[in-house]
């Protein structure tokens, strides 16, 4: 039991970082959700407005909380931000491109397609997050 103990602890340690960035992605992907649900259905916005509010609530909390509580870095706040919406978006576009790619070139099904990107613009995004915006010297 100690072992097991150890061997997660160890990977946690080690993946730290990647884990919590999954978990604030998951938290803050659910309130861009709820947030566009409800000015859709209940708020009567236009569901374009809705999800540029509602995207935009999601990357500004998403920052915040993997600023604080996942990389822990406190100076030079709006470059960070400003270098993290940057990384957001060239994510959309990324996102994109490989769907085009995977559904349109490679004839892939559109759920594993957006499966994929997903999996591969999550971590692309992950590495140039910690490795440029939250890296501890900007």
């Amino acid at each position: 039991m100690n072992s097991i103990k150890k061997i997660i602890l160890t990977l946690y340690s080690r993946f730290r970082n990647l884990i919590l960035y999954g978990i604030i992605g998951g938290f803050t992907a659910g309130i861009d959700f709820l947030i566009f649900y409800v000015l859709t259905a209940y708020g009567d916005v236009f569901y374009l407005v809705a999800n540029i509010i509602s995207v935009s609530v999601g990357i500004s909390l998403s920052f915040i909380l993997n600023k604080k509580y996942n990389f822990k870095v406190n100076n030079k706040v709006l470059k960070r931000f400003l270098i993290f919406i940057s990384v957001g978006l060239s994510g959309m576009i990324l996102s994109s491109v490989l769907l085009y790619f995977f559904i349109d070139i490679i004839d892939f099904e559109k759920i594993i397609s957006k499966f994929l990107s997903i999996v591969f613009v999550v971590l692309t995004q992950f590495f140039v997050n910690k490795l440029i915006t939250f890296k501890q010297e900007l």
